[in-house]
């Protein structure tokens, strides 16, 4: 759970999680909060709690690759520490991963039959064409590449060599993915977008930096994708 400046919503964010049946540890990762957020961690109390101080604000990609890093259970998910996505929403997340059909899930907020709040149409026509033109790089047929909800077998994401500091993790690990050969999959979540006012950080210069980290991962990984998926 990357996590700066959530003091307003990662207390209830954390709840929601350990209520999940397929908890097993949660690491709140902190970049650098200046608002009141690490005196709320440190009163956590629950075991499977661990909160990682960052010592400056890196961004959210450092706080992933920290989180990464850390992680011991079998399987790993993405969780922002604010309110936009739902933890009840796990179950269809991890099925594929728990059947033994997928080693990566993406939750897309784009496919039909779940309930979403309706807000920024240019957010909606940026997160497409962001998810085309990463689609064109990896030959993968995603709805959504920018979705925080992402699930991974462990053993995954601590094979991926990731650099991205800032919200190019999101292509970067797309891009990786699929240069892996790992088995994609992609389920239709609930979403409850923030925002401004309410706290949303990502704004017109990440989706800039995020055209660039297609490009580059996109190159970098050109040619490495297996021909057969693994197994």
């Amino acid at each position: 759970m990357p996590c700066y400046n959530e003091a307003a919503t990662v207390e209830t964010i954390v709840e929601r999680v350990l209520a999940s049946p397929w908890t097993a540890e949660v690491l709140v990762v902190d970049d650098g909060s200046t608002d009141g957020t690490r005196d709320i961690l440190a009163g956590l109390t629950d075991e499977r709690v661990r909160v990682l101080l960052q010592p400056v604000n890196r961004g959210k990609g450092a706080a992933i690759r920290r989180g990464f890093a850390e992680a011991t259970a079998d399987f790993v998910v993405v969780q922002d520490a604010d309110l936009e996505y739902d933890p009840a929403d796990w179950d269809l997340l991890l099925a594929p991963l728990v059947r033994g059909d997928a080693d990566v899930v993406y939750g897309s907020r784009f496919q039909s039959g779940r309930p979403r709040r309706v807000l920024y149409f240019w957010h909606s026509v940026g997160n497409r064409f962001l998810t085309l033109l990463s689609n064109m790089f990896t030959d993968l047929n995603l709805t959504d590449m920018e979705t925080c909800y992402k699930a991974f077998r462990r053993e995954v994401v601590q094979s991926l060599e990731l650099c991205e500091d800032r919200f190019g993790i999101e292509p970067e690990i797309t891009a990786k993915v699929a240069a892996g050969g790992w088995r994609v999959w992609e389920v239709g979540i609930s979403y409850s977008g923030r925002t401004y006012a309410e706290g949303k950080k990502i704004d017109w210069r990440d989706g800039v930096a995020a055209i660039r980290c297609i490009v580059k991962y996109g190159l970098e990984t050109r040619g490495q994708r297996p021909r057969h998926l693994r197994g």
